[in-house]
């Protein structure tokens, strides 16, 4: 008798909660949230190379982010492996991934990953006996490399100096300009 009132009490409120459930279910739906308005911004990137006061190298990239863009540039690099005489490539460049989100008082985020890696020079690395180089030695390229995450709130037409960052074995100083604009 028991387990009969147990079993109906809970077919009862197994349907007083289907029932809830399907009222809920029949309500008019809410007006759909407005899609967030994409604007087109034009974000230039300069990566600048400095030796004291001195600017020695510019690097310019322009992306139109709508929200969102990326640049993968650069070069596959062969360095030796080794085994074998065999040659691996490394990728050297530049990879930017932007995003810019329209904030409050026309201003914007702008979320960036930087990358950037080089060649500086080469390092003489002994090889095995037989193998290319005429004293034991193969020239390995040294490969330089800079990163940095940012999150930058910034108003159209402005311009900023974002990241300075010194290199530790070279002593060189590296510095991030970047401007942002909006796409006419």
């Amino acid at each position: 008798m028991k387990r009969a009132a147990l079993s109906c009490l809970c077919l009862a409120m197994i349907s007083c909660a289907l029932l809830a459930f399907a009222q809920e279910k029949a309500k008019p739906e809410e007006e759909p949230i407005a899609a967030a308005k994409v604007t087109p911004v034009k974000v230039s990137i300069t990566f600048v190379e400095l030796e004291g006061e001195k600017k020695t190298k510019s690097l310019p990239y322009t992306l139109v982010a709508a929200p969102s863009a990326k640049i993968r540039m650069g070069s596959r690099v062969p360095v030796y492996t080794g085994k074998d005489h065999g040659m691996q490539y490394l990728d050297v460049g530049s990879n930017i991934d932007c995003q810019a989100y329209r904030g409050q008082d026309n201003t914007f985020d702008l979320k960036l990953s930087l990358d950037r890696s080089w060649i500086e020079g080469d390092v003489p690395v002994a090889v095995e006996k037989g193998a290319q180089g005429a004293n034991g030695q193969f020239p390995e390229p040294v490969i330089r490399q800079f990163r940095s995450d940012l999150t930058l709130v910034m108003r159209d037409g402005q311009t900023l100096d974002s990241t300075f960052a010194t290199d530790p074995l070279s002593g060189k100083v590296f510095k991030v300009e970047v401007a942002l604009s909006l796409v006419k």
